[in-house]
């Protein structure tokens, strides 16, 4: 999670989406203190809360995750694909399971181009290149020239591999 990676310790900490893969199921993480501190002020009610359906899911979720070993993989496979990039982008930023290459930091993408402009038409070159050639990544940042790389826990080295030839041949390709 990001206030990891930061060193921050938050009070509270809100999880959804993926947590039921797909089924609808969030939970709120906090330290005993907040919890217990709220507990004596408020009496607190939620009929969606505890639906034995979705802790189910999430339960499963989370066997998956700890039985495949899935966040190492995830580790490993964004080692694997950050080394990989560095080969063909000059800046990329990485995060768990967020990879952003700054496309106005990759010379590939753009070789005549005034250094430090947004390079909001480059992205959106390699973003429609790489859905041509099987591959959907998106767009991001202030100028919407940040690839957006969203790879599930189970994305694997060759994974990464097939994502990054399609990468290498959509900047070789000429408009």
């Amino acid at each position: 999670m990001g206030f990891q990676r930061h060193g921050v310790v938050p009070d509270l900490v809100t999880m959804g989406k993926p947590m039921g893969n797909g089924h609808p199921v969030a939970a709120v993480a906090a330290r005993p203190e907040v919890f217990a501190r709220f507990a004596k002020r408020r009496h607190y009610f939620n009929t969606y809360g505890g639906n034995s359906v979705s802790c189910a899911a999430a339960l499963a979720v989370l066997r998956v995750i700890r039985e495949e070993n899935l966040l190492e993989n995830a580790r490993r496979t964004g080692e694997h694909l950050k080394r990989a990039c560095r080969r063909s982008l000059s800046e990329i930023r990485r995060s768990a399971k967020y990879a952003a290459p700054d496309c106005s930091w990759a010379s590939s993408f753009a070789p005549i181009r005034r250094a430090g402009s947004p390079a909001s038409a480059e992205a959106k070159r390699v973003v429609n290149g790489m859905c041509r050639r099987g591959v959907l990544v998106g767009s991001t940042g202030r100028h919407g020239d940040v690839l957006k790389i969203r790879s599930p826990l189970t994305f694997e080295t060759q994974h990464a591999d097939l994502l990054l030839e399609a990468l290498e041949q959509t900047l070789k390709e000429k408009d």
